[in-house]
């Protein structure tokens, strides 16, 4: 690997185009980030794949939209099309807090620099290509794309904003991984078809007008939500179109294409892909990546999210958590798609055999650590179900649950040359492990999983995620009963002890989640003390588009029950309801004290307050 091979990594500039003996570029690619070859993040994946399918493929990350646009002009038109992400982050979620401060770092800039980005990214890029070339075909995709397809509640300028495709002017939109879509894609346009001919790609989007008919394929329904202007009228409407648009994105062979108006026109959402086979996935994983920044930043300072996963290996994608709160399986699926283990192995020796790697892998995992190859017992019983969570309320029985193959791999991995210890830095789901099945062997394996983890693979502190102590919030979250963090606990201390180790365990909060109130916060407070928590690992609930408590802070309705849900909304409540997170500072004592007498709970201020 050389580091300096400039024709490692796919061209940043015209000098660079042209090294390559390039006449033309195919495909131009826009990224709200910086250029990192590595398979975390999704403009090098994409780059990568459409390299592999043969195409002349450039990038322009983080372009310049406040001067003359050069950055916009100097690739000039692409044979094929313009494709634009805004990164790997929501690009306000990227530059806001909970409480909408304008963040002054950027984790996806050298240097942690805020400001190489505008807000709405994907927008503001896009309504540029589109005034210099208007007549160029233009791709958007990346997770700001993928959970904005639909009419959707943005937090930023508190109100509901209209699928992207309207904001954006772009031709089409791919949503959650789109390798296999942008593969049909390009074989479609090598074929002669032109752009607004591929109606029936899944996993993409578009905007026709509304009496239009749009051909589709035969074995695909067509279910028409409320409409943009349905849902700005009646906040309930949204509410409703979240069930169906939540319970389509969750089933393992989606058959119903989705429709919704804006205005005279329509957004034509196709089904999505099945899962990704297990040689798929290895695929999209094997790909030529340099896993490096691209040169262009050596003296520009570090990148701080690759910092954080140079040296690390994702072995599967999706999660069947389902948490309210979270949008990994509206963008990456409910169902779980496995890499091979040769593939991951593979994986691992390249990182042994970075320049810089000093024998620690940083995280063998992937959404949550512990889901690697795990699906239904009966796959039948999968292709009919629409559950959001396969593990809430309870653990579903046809869910493999055997942890062995994640033993096993983590044995194998850490028997590579140069390889001194493999760390699960992703979150693990403990109501997995402590589920129990009718095969002993299943149970003790999943017992013995944690004890691995524990024992071999924790770098001092193993970070898991209760969010809450409290019942009511925890079941809009879709996350067990803080009773299971309590078995977690009494395990991590006794694996401690049989070790001979200091480690900590880190649990993670949420305030002012739908559900939450001051009271709950203040006995989530009261149950840390009493076991010697203090916390740090802590954040107030930010609503991001396409969750269920994004919907219900929206609209104040459950969209699976349509009762009211009490949310804190105004900056005074939520903050009242964060201070409960540090009771133990001196500078909130009186608030505290105040807020629990204003609630007539003088039994927990008992608790908190007295020794």
């Amino acid at each position: 690997m050389n580091e300096y091979k400039i024709s490692n990594w796919l061209p940043t500039t015209i000098k660079e185009v042209r090294a390559l003996g390039w006449e033309e570029v195919d495909v131009v690619l826009f990224s709200g980030d910086a250029y990192v070859d590595h398979p975390s993040f999704g403009a090098a994946v994409i780059g990568r794949i459409l390299e592999r399918e043969g195409l002349k493929v450039a990038i322009v990350p983080q372009p310049n939209w406040q001067d003359d646009l050069r950055d916009f002009k100097k690739m000039g038109k692409p044979r094929l099309f313009f494709a634009i992400t805004a990164g790997c982050m929501d690009s306000m979620v990227n530059h806001y807090t909970a409480n909408k401060r304008k963040r002054s770092n950027d984790a996806y800039t050298p240097g942690d620099r805020a400001g190489a980005r505008p807000d709405y990214a994907t927008i503001v890029y896009s309504n540029i290509i589109k005034k210099l070339y208007p007549d160029v075909p233009l791709i958007i995709g990346g997770i700001e794309a993928s959970l904005r397809r639909v009419t959707h509640y943005d937090y930023w300028s508190d109100g509901l904003k209209p699928s992207i495709l309207i904001e954006s002017k772009a031709d089409l939109l791919f949503y959650g991984m789109g390798e296999k879509s942008l593969i049909v894609l390009v074989d479609q346009l090598r074929a002669g078809k032109e752009l607004k001919e591929l109606t029936d790609i899944p996993q993409t989007a578009f905007v026709v007008q509304k009496d239009q008919t749009v051909p589709s394929c035969a074995e695909w329904d067509e279910f028409e939500l409320f409409g943009y202007e349905a849902c700005q009228a009646e906040k309930i409407n949204y509410a409703r179109n979240f069930k169906v648009i939540e319970e389509e994105s969750n089933r393992m062979e989606p058959e119903t294409r989705l429709i919704q108006a804006h205005g005279d026109r329509k957004v034509v959402i196709n089904p999505a892909w099945p899962p990704l086979s297990m040689e798929e996935a290895d695929q999209y994983s094997d790909l030529p990546f340099t896993r490096l920044p691209h040169p262009k930043y050596n003296s520009k300072g570090s990148i701080p999210a690759y910092e954080m996963i140079r040296h690390s290996i994702n072995i599967h994608r999706g999660c069947f958590g389902g948490c309210g709160f979270c949008t990994i399986s509206a963008h990456q699926g409910k169902f779980i798609a496995s890499r091979s283990e040769a593939s991951v192995l593979r994986e691992a020796e390249k990182v042994a055999q970075m320049p810089d790697f000093k024998g620690y892998i940083s995280d063998v995992g992937g959404p949550s650590a512990n889901m690697y190859k795990m699906e239904g017992i009966h796959l039948s019983i999968c292709q009919s179900c629409k559950r959001p969570s396969c593990i809430y309320p309870t653990v579903c029985k046809n869910l493999n649950t055997d942890h062995r193959p994640m033993s096993n791999l983590y044995d194998k991995v850490t028997n590579i040359k140069g390889v001194k210890k493999a760390f699960i830095g992703s979150g693990i789901r403990y109501d997995l492990i402590f589920h129990r099945v009718d095969d002993e062997q299943v149970n003790q394996g999943n017992l013995d999983y944690l004890d691995q983890v524990i024992g071999k693979h924790v770098s001092g502190r193993l970070k898991v995620a209760p969010e809450h102590t409290d019942d009511e919030v925890l079941k809009i979250m879709r996350k067990p009963s803080f009773s299971q963090f309590d078995q977690l606990k009494k395990f991590f201390d006794k694996a401690n002890e049989k070790y001979g180790l200091k480690q900590q365990l880190i649990p993670y909060f949420i305030s002012s989640h739908p559900g939450s109130t001051v009271e709950s916060m203040a006995d989530l407070a009261a149950i840390m003390k009493e076991r010697n928590f203090k916390l740090e690992q802590v954040q107030d609930f930010t609503p991001t588009p396409m969750t269920l408590a994004t919907v219900i802070y929206y609209t104040g309705y459950h969209p699976y029950t349509l009762e009211k849900v009490y949310t804190a909304k105004t900056s005074e409540q939520k903050q009242a309801q964060k201070k409960f997170f540090f009771w133990y500072k001196s500078e909130y004592r009186k608030e505290l004290i105040a807020e629990l007498r204003k609630s007539g709970r003088p039994d927990l201020e008992k608790r908190l307050f007295n020794k």
